[in-house]
């Protein structure tokens, strides 16, 4: 009996080829990052680049470093993630409510139809003017051209998603007695998350590209102003720290919302043919 206890334990072949797998898909990925990374180091360090212009990346990571020491880091991290978070969750809470009402509802669509596409090719940038007279210089207006941007994906993915429901899934419950409500919430509603999520998606990409833009107006912290500031002061490994925090702020906001994504729709892992 203890011989059979003190076995090793074997794994199967599948669950090894599964790990190999996946093993070989972060070294794929691995693969152009370091390409890129050496590529980066070696144009300016060689002098086929001028590091006036580009800082090679363990310049960057220097300069990151001195921001973490002097405490510079935490308040430009915040003050953008407070921005721009608090921009794409109202703009996800009203382009979802908005988006399901109108797709819901024909005679409604016709009715907003030609405003939204009015204010739809609206740039953000180009309402700069709007939103200083109205809102002043402070953190309202940043956030409401963050919100401005950040809207627009979610609403015309909640639309979308709400008419590509399937009818002969709506006309089924109510063939069984379903309410109006019980189908929204039970057939509509779920069958339109994959839409909404894929817009709240484009919508956190659109939040972080809004934000240095909202920071160009009378800021004086966040990674946009960060960035800006250094470009004028010729400080241009921090320009560069400025620009990659940037971009691993997006990527970690577009993991998490990848991750809530998968939570929430689990029953989507049924309609993979992957094992």
């Amino acid at each position: 009996m203890s011989a059979v206890l003190d076995a090793p334990v074997v794994r199967s072949p599948n669950r090894i080829l599964k790990l190999a797998r996946g093993f070989g898909r972060v070294a794929e990925r691995g693969i152009g990052i370091v390409i890129f990374l050496a590529l980066w180091e070696a144009l300016p360090r060689l002098g086929i680049v001028s590091d006036a212009y580009l800082s090679p990346p363990s310049a960057v990571i220097a300069s990151i470093a001195q921001l973490v020491d002097t405490g510079q880091l935490w308040k430009h991290l915040v003050a953008s993630l407070q921005r721009s978070l608090w921009g794409l969750v109202l703009a996800s809470f009203s382009g979802v409510v908005l988006g399901l009402l109108i797709g819901s509802s024909k005679r409604l669509a016709a009715i907003v139809d030609p405003v939204l596409q009015l204010f739809r090719q609206t740039s953000a940038f180009a309402l700069f003017p709007v939103f200083i007279l109205f809102l002043g210089i402070g953190e309202l207006s940043k956030v409401a051209i963050i919100f401005w941007a950040s809207f627009w994906p979610v609403l015309l993915s909640t639309v979308g998603g709400v008419k590509q429901v399937d009818r002969l899934l709506v006309n089924s419950a109510l063939s069984m007695g379903a309410s109006r409500r019980f189908i929204f919430f039970k057939v509509v509603l779920p069958a339109s998350l994959p839409s909404i999520f894929t817009g709240v998606r484009l919508a956190g990409a659109y939040s972080i590209t809004a934000l240095v833009a909202a920071e160009m107006i009378g800021a004086h912290s966040g990674l946009g102003f960060l960035t800006l500031n250094s470009q004028e002061t010729f400080q241009i490994p921090t320009m560069y720290a400025g620009i990659l925090l940037l971009a691993v702020v997006g990527l970690v906001l577009n993991y998490l919302l990848a991750l809530l994504e998968r939570r929430l729709l689990r029953w989507r892992r049924g309609l993979s043919l992957d094992e």
